[in-house]
Formats: C-alpha cells, structure tokens, sequence
C-alpha cells in the first residue's frame, strides 16, 4: 500500500503549474496576506510570506491582523551584478521594503518588508534591471553558487559560466511568473510539456547547486546537494569537474531521523558533460525523492536510503556515460580574503566585510546603505557576492581606485574586524522568519564582543575561527560546518556545535545543549584557554576540540546525533 502524498505535492499538483490562484489574491485588499496554498507556490517565483513578529503581541490585543509582508529574494547565478543593477536595487529597497539590502548565504539579494500592494510593483522594477526571482526559493534548483575570485583566473570565469549554464537549463518553464508580476498574456493549451524537466510537481523539496575552484571552498559544497569541484591541468584551464551529492544543513530538533549531512564525491565529469550531470542528478532526484514526508524529501535522506552506487549508476544510465574515479583536490579555508587584490590586468579587486550580510545606514555608524549606492554611481567593474554574505567590488580601473577608496572611508565601509568577526555569520531570524525559536542577526554581533574579549584574554585575537548561528534547526547559515555552531532552541537559548573542519568538509558535534548567553562565554572560555596553550602548530580550533578529547568527532548521517556532549574537561 503506498503512502499519501504530503500536502505541498497536492497543491503543486492543482496549482496550474505554479498558478495558483496568486493573481486574484494580490487584488483583496481587506488582506495583507494571500492564501495559505498560495503561501506555498509563491516561493517558487522568489518570496515567502512573513510577519512583524515584534509586533505581534500588540496587534493581537488591538484585533488587529498580523503585520503581514514579503520577503523577496533574487536569483543572481554567482551572484554577479553591474553597478546599474545595484542601482536599480538600491531604490527597490528605499522605495518598497525597509530601506535595507540583505546579502544572503546564497550569493545574492534580498528585500523585506515589501507588503502585498508594492508586490507587482517591485517585481517589475526588479524585471526593469534584467534581473528576476523565479526558483529563488521553492521545490526547485535554488540560486547556483560558483567560487569568487579577485584574480579572476581562467577557472572561475568556468565556473561562472558552469553556474549560469546550470541555473538557466534547470529554471521553471512555467510562464506564470510573467502572467502574475509582469502582466504577461496567459499561455492557452501545451501545458502537458511546459516543464520538461521538473514535470507537474517539480521537486520534491528545495535543491541547492553550487561549483568550487579549490582551494577556497567559500561556497561551501560539502553543504550541498549538488555540486562541481573544478579540477585544473597544469595549464590552468578545467579538464573536468569531481561531483559531489547528498548535503544538506537542516534537521528538526528532538527529531534524531533528521540530520544534517556532508555531500559525498561521486565522481568525475568532462566539462561538456556537465550540464547533462547536473539535470541527471535533479530528475533522479525527482523521481526517487521522498514526496510523502517532506522533512525526509531532500536529497540527503535519498543518498541514504538508496546508496551512492546506486544513485550513481542511475545518473550514468541517464546521460549514457560512466563517470570517472574523483580526482585529487584541496580545500584549506571556507572563508573571504578582504582588503586589496590586484590582478594581472592592471585592474584591482575589493572585498569589503559586510557584517551579516545586512546593508543599511546606521546612525552615527557606518551608512552602508547609501555607500555602496556612490560607489556604484562611479563604478566601472561589477559587484560580486559572496557566500558568505560580504562583497567584492571587482574589476577596479586605476583611474577608479583613488575615488573608490575615499567613499570607503567616507562611508565607514571598511571595517577593522577581529578574526573572530569576520569569519561570523547569522540568518536573519527574527523578527521575520516564521520559522525562527531565537535571535540570530540581532544577536550574533553582541556575542561575538563577549567572545573577542576572551580570545584576546587568550592571545588568540587574531586567529581565524569560524563561528555561525541560526534562529532555528534548519541551517540557513550553515552552523553544522562552523568550528563554532550556534543554533536557536527557544528564547535566548541556544545549542553549541563544535568540532566542524574550517575548511568545511566535516560536520560539528553537539557540545552542550539550551545554553544562555553567560553559559556559552563559560563553555567557550576554557577551551579557548586549553587550545591556545595545547594546539599543534597551524592546529585549527574545530581540528584541536576532536584531538584534545574534547568532543567527538562526526562521521556522516545519523552519526551527527550519536556520541554528543563533552567527552572531557577542557585543560587550560
């Protein structure tokens, strides 16, 4: 007897290939809202329903409905944009959300605070700058992440293109997305073939791809459930790519059949195979996906339950070629390179820490907001997002250099970060995110002051450790891969993850669980007391707690939850 199908597969299914009744919900003005069914299928063109949850409480006792508003993220493959498009963002933000851009951990943009009746409007101001959100969000192929590079090497131009090769061939056929925001004329008859690849029901959950130039794993492709490892002759071109399936970050707390997991390396492809690789992994998983229990529907939970060999000889069967045995390679870091690079071409590359992906102009702080906006007014290059929520202002001429530097110090937009800081990030969380237990973009910094004034007590000021927290178990910020994990249980309390590789290719451990500000100062302080005075030489922190006894060390799958809690004081 086969099982039912969950609930979002009979509303992808009735929906009219993403139509839902989306266009007449946007005209009831008695609502911010739109329909529940419709809350599910207006993730597939870029944007979630949310509410003010700070302004809960109070609404309710006035009767009032939720401060209901969208939040609308944009499909950017690499997350390359012109200074025009910045531009166009910028006025998006002040003029319809909540005058702020947030840099997402999926190298592009997002606005909030855009409520129902700017909606149309946004979306075709968005269209105006060549740029769109469709399969941003959803039970499709996300945002495609690829390697930023400063030098701009022949290999990340490859896996730029890789990148956008990949997102444009797996985006929706649907054309609802221009009959609902940009007033296309509804396409009569042929329904039957308008989504070659991802059929009536698209996936059974989200998919997320991104393509690596080792040694920088900034995209974090042991996180992913697919992805393109470039591996380089001795001229530097790309003669292939290892492939890797089966990451994922979320899980549900007290739910020990959920877990995050690090992708395996299946094997190798030549660089025209590529593409074909990647639909051959998206309809596999679309046909052996889990869609009758959504938490147990990624691709993950698939590799698990069928095997990689098996999974792998279904890819092959499907592009009618055997892949090859993986390739050597090396990951040393996950992280950004800031300050100045120049490149062979005379021209000059800027990354900037962006402190949570959050740009907004701060009171008697830094105005991010409007300092990017003159920046890009002069630019001459393009901007670069990174996945780890900061940017590069890329191709600088020299002529431009000079200007540029003066609006960074104008506008406060170089930031003398500790270590601990700059390898920091945060989800948003609250007060937006429905699914969050706890703060995360609104607490992180404040944390990581009390944590700077340790390690500097320590002497470890200035070493690179990577620390990340989440509102909620479901991962967006990739906590399960941070030296130091932070992920929100309830109010004020959190989890504490250690043990992750910092080059992200092994997964964290849980340390202590429901932990309070002043006990995660406590639970740290020995132990950065105990590494600063027993770690090895180039010892990481995530490396030193697994060799130290400290915690133990995650293989993959359900061991994420086997073996948790401290194994052994820490010796200072």
């Amino acid at each position: 007897m086969s099982k039912e199908l969950s609930r979002n597969e009979r509303i992808k299914e009735a929906s009219g290939y993403l139509r839902g009744t989306l266009a007449e919900g946007l005209t009831d003005i008695v609502t911010g809202a739109i329909t529940e069914d419709d809350q599910q299928l207006v993730k597939f063109h870029g944007m979630y329903l949310q509410d003010d949850r700070d302004l809960r409480a109070e609404r309710t006792k006035k009767k009032l409905e939720k401060a209901y508003s969208f939040m609308i993220r944009l499909r950017i493959p690499g997350g390359v944009c012109t200074p025009a498009q910045w531009l166009q963002l910028d006025r998006i933000a002040r003029e319809y959300a909540n005058g702020t851009l947030r840099l997402t951990t999926r190298q592009t943009f997002q606005f909030h605070g855009v409520i129902k009746a700017n909606l149309k409007a946004t979306m075709k101001a968005i269209d105006t700058a060549l740029l769109d959100t469709l399969a941003a969000c959803g039970d499709v192929n996300r945002n495609v992440l690829a390697s930023t590079n400063p030098h701009q090497s022949r290999a990340h131009a490859a896996a730029l293109d890789l990148a956008r090769s990949i997102s444009e061939h797996l985006l929706p056929q649907t054309p609802a997305y221009r009959e609902v925001w940009l007033d296309g004329e509804k396409v009569v008859g042929g329904e039957e073939v308008i989504e070659p690849v991802y059929g009536r029901t698209y996936l059974p959950r989200k998919f997320k791809t991104v393509v690596a130039v080792p040694p920088s794993n900034e995209v974090d492709i042991f996180a992913q459930d697919l992805g393109f490892i470039a591996i380089l002759d001795k001229t530097g071109e790309v003669k292939g790519w290892n492939v890797t399936v089966g990451g994922g970050m979320g899980m549900t707390h007290g739910e020990e059949d959920t877990y995050p997991r690090t992708a395996d390396v299946m094997g190798f492809c030549r660089p025209e195979d590529a593409l074909a690789v990647a639909e051959a992994v998206v309809t596999v998983q679309r046909d052996w996906g889990d869609r009758t229990l959504r938490k147990h529907a990624r691709l993950k939970y698939t590799i698990e339950d069928r095997g990689l060999e098996a999974f792998r000889a279904e890819v092959e069967r499907r592009i009618g070629k055997t892949l090859g045995k993986p390739q050597p390679f090396r990951f040393d870091s996950n992280g950004d390179r800031y300050g100045w690079v120049e490149g062979e071409d005379g021209r000059s590359h800027l990354t900037l820490f962006i402190e949570n992906g959050r740009l907004r102009d701060i009171p008697g702080g830094p105005s991010l907001l409007t300092g990017f906006r003159r920046i890009a007014e002069i630019h001459d290059g393009e901007f670069r997002l990174t996945a780890n929520q900061n940017v590069i202002v890329a191709n600088v001429s020299p002529e431009k250099r000079g200007q540029i530097e003066a609006l960074v110090e104008e506008h406060g937009l170089t930031s003398h970060a500790t270590a601990l800081r700059r390898n920091a990030m945060a989800c948003v969380a609250l007060p937006t995110c429905g699914l969050a237990l706890a703060e995360s973009e609104r607490y992180l910094p404040s944390l990581v002051t009390a944590l700077e004034e340790r390690l500097s007590l320590r002497g470890l000021a200035e070493d690179e450790i990577t620390i990340r927290m989440t509102g909620c178990p479901n991962g967006c910020a990739r906590p399960y891969i941070a030296e130091i994990g932070l992920v929100g249980k309830g109010p004020g309390r959190y989890n504490l993850y250690l043990g992750a590789a910092f080059d992200g290719s092994r997964l964290s451990k849980l340390y202590a669980a429901d932990l309070q500000h002043d006990e995660i100062i406590a639970a740290l302080d020995p132990l950065f007391a105990a590494y600063a005075h027993g770690r090895k030489p180039a010892e990481r922190f995530g490396d030193f707690v697994i060799r130290a006894g400290i915690v133990a060390a995650t293989g993959n799958g359900q061991d994420f939850h086997a073996n948790t809690g401290p194994l052994a004081e820490a010796a200072e």
